[in-house]
């Protein structure tokens, strides 16, 4: 059954069964869930799209930056535009902050707040736009 190591009982777990099976009857068919996957699909491009990488997320909490409202809605219209345009790496520059953006993925790679932006040197980029 299993051993007694002071007082302690430890099971024996080296054998599992071998006639267990999973019961899959309960699954969608092939239809539905095509369907559940392209409903979660559209879901996910009404909400928008911007990502944040964790780096991003990190300098936007430790600099206080507010990525909501307004500011989410500059950085999501000036992606459009870069990627309108053919834009890869770009520099997007708001009253608030400046943000580096991978366009074709639609992520915020790294924020700067507004103070800290004179002592930064932007590297790597294609583009630059302004959003007030």
């Amino acid at each position: 059954m299993g051993k007694n190591i002071n007082n302690i009982l430890i099971p024996n777990v080296t054998r599992a069964p071998q006639d267990k099976k999973v019961d899959i009857s309960n699954r969608l068919p092939k239809g539905e869930q095509s369907d559940f996957n392209k409903l979660l699909e559209e879901t996910k491009q009404l909400h928008g799209g911007i990502n944040l990488s964790t780096h991003a997320a990190k300098r936007i909490q430790e600099r206080s930056i507010d990525f909501n409202g307004d500011e989410y809605l500059k950085v999501k219209d000036a992606i459009s535009k870069l990627q309108s345009k053919g834009s890869k790496d770009s520099l997007i520059i708001t009253d608030k902050a400046a943000y580096i953006v991978d366009v074709k993925n639609n992520k915020v790679v790294t924020a700067v707040d507004k103070g800290s932006m004179a002592e930064n040197v932007f590297t790597k980029i294609d583009s630059t736009v302004f959003i007030n």
